[in-house]
C-alpha cells in the first residue's frame, strides 16, 4: 500500500507519542536528568519536535551537527500532542485565503511544516514527514505538561549510523513508526492527506 502523502507516522501507544529532538549537551544531559527541559533551554524560543525519526536524523546529520550532537527521544502526551496539532498554522498558505491564513498564523501557537521523509542515506522519499513548531503557550504547556520523559538516544543513533555506513540493511534497529489515527476535522486542519490506512 503507498504511503499517503502527508501522513503523521510516529512510535507512540494509548498515551504517549515519541517526538525527537537533537541538541548541544548543554542542553540534553540536563533534560534527561530531569526528565523535562531546564534552563539553559529557552521556551521563549520556538522549538521544533518531530515524530519522524529517520527525518530527525536527516536534520542533524546522525548526531554529527554542530548543537545537534545529542538526540532525545521525548514521550509527550498524545492529548498534549492533538492539542498543538488543533491550535496549529501551516508555515506556507497552502492555497487558503491569504488573509484568513494570515490571521490564523498571527494566532496560532503552533507551525506545521511538511517536508520530505527521507531514507537512512537522507535521500528524499516521495512523500511528506510532519514537524511541528511550538511557541508561547504551546512551547510552554509542552515543558510543564506534556512531557512524560525524556531519553538520550545518541548511543543507539551512532550505532545505527554506522550499521548504514557499512551497507547493511537497518530496518529492524529503527523505531516503529504507525499510522497515527486523526479525526478527520484535525487532519483537514493540518493539511493532512485525507485517506484511511492500517493502524
Amino acid at each position: 500500500m503507498n504511503t499517503p502523502y502527508r501522513q503523521i507516522r510516529a512510535a507512540y501507544d494509548e498515551e504517549t507519542v515519541t517526538v525527537y529532538q537533537a541538541y548541544d549537551p548543554a542542553i540534553a544531559v540536563p533534560a534527561v536528568a530531569a526528565g523535562r527541559f531546564v534552563p539553559p533551554f529557552k521556551r521563549e524560543r520556538m522549538t521544533w519536535i518531530k515524530p519522524s525519526f529517520l527525518w530527525t536524523m536527516y536534520r542533524c546529520g546522525w548526531a554529527a551537527k554542530p548543537g545537534q550532537t545529542r538526540v532525545l527521544a521525548i514521550e509527550i502526551s498524545r492529548s498534549g500532542f492533538e492539542w498543538a496539532l488543533g491550535h496549529a498554522c501551516l508555515s506556507h498558505r497552502d492555497g487558503a485565503d491569504r488573509d484568513a491564513w494570515a490571521e490564523r498564523l498571527r494566532r496560532s501557537p503552533v507551525r506545521i511544516q511538511w517536508d520530505p521523509e527521507r531514507d537512512p542515506h537522507h535521500n528524499a522519499l516521495p512523500y511528506r514527514s510532519i514537524q511541528i513548531g511550538l511557541s508561547g503557550e504551546a512551547a510552554d504547556r509542552y515543558v510543564d505538561e506534556w512531557i512524560v520523559g525524556v531519553a538520550d538516544l545518541t548511543g543507539r543513533v551512532r550505532d545505527i549510523h554506522a550499521a548504514v555506513r557499512e551497507g547493511r540493511d537497518v530496518t529492524a534497529l529503527l523505531p516503529v513508526e504507525r499510522p497515527y489515527p486523526l479525526p478527520t476535522p484535525l487532519a483537514h486542519a493540518i493539511g493532512a492527506t485525507l485517506e484511511s490506512t492500517p493502524v
